[in-house]
């Protein structure tokens, strides 16, 4: 007869997924230097040594937080659009309109975390930097696409396109933390997408 398992070690003592939303949401409405440990331990209901022992130090748990948030709506709406969307064109104007409603969702912090949680820290301020960046990549090369399927003229250039719908989007997630509704945004977004080169 086969014994049970033994399961050793203390059980959680609290829901993590839970904990890890609340300090998303602190990191989103703060930014990392703006968010103590202390401030992190009461949101999230555990106790300092908890913290430490269940995500490490406030730099791995800011890291936790960024990794959940790319894997949410909020974070992969980018990625889905492109993924999604039959033409450039499509994708860049459905990326914009979610933005709009997304930086303005009651549900969440306005803006977008990428932006918000902006750090004096050099590490840290390399780290979302360079986060930040990498949609003007993603960017370029699906333009490139574009450009090479003859959606967009051969004159156009997709570096500067990819660059100027990254300063549209970060553009509306300050716009959002400093109030726009979602209407004005979408007009952001929908004058954004009058730029798009003709062919």
């Amino acid at each position: 007869m086969d014994t049970p398992e033994v399961r050793r070690g203390r059980p959680p003592t609290f829901n993590r997924a839970a904990a890890l939303a609340a300090a998303t949401r602190l990191f989103w409405e703060n930014g990392y230097e703006g968010t103590s440990i202390n401030d992190l331990t009461r949101a999230m209901g555990i106790r300092p040594g908890s913290l430490y022992a269940a995500f490490g130090d406030k730099r791995s748990l800011f890291n936790e937080v960024i990794e959940a948030y790319g894997r949410s709506p909020a974070g992969e709406f980018i990625w889905a659009a492109m993924a999604r969307e039959p033409t450039a064109f499509d994708a860049f104007r459905r990326i914009l309109l979610d933005a709009a409603a997304m930086y303005t969702d009651a549900e969440t912090p306005a803006g977008n975390l990428l932006c918000s949680a902006a750090a004096a820290d050099t590490d840290v301020a390399t780290y979302m930097r360079d986060l930040r960046n990498a949609s003007v990549g993603t960017f370029e090369k699906r333009l490139a696409t574009a450009r090479q399927e003859g959606e967009i003229p051969a004159t156009a250039d997709p570096r500067k396109l990819a660059a100027y719908f990254t300063a549209v989007m970060h553009g509306m997630s300050q716009r959002a933390r400093d109030g726009a509704t979602a209407a004005e945004l979408t007009d952001t977004a929908q004058l954004a997408m009058a730029a798009w080169p003709a062919r």
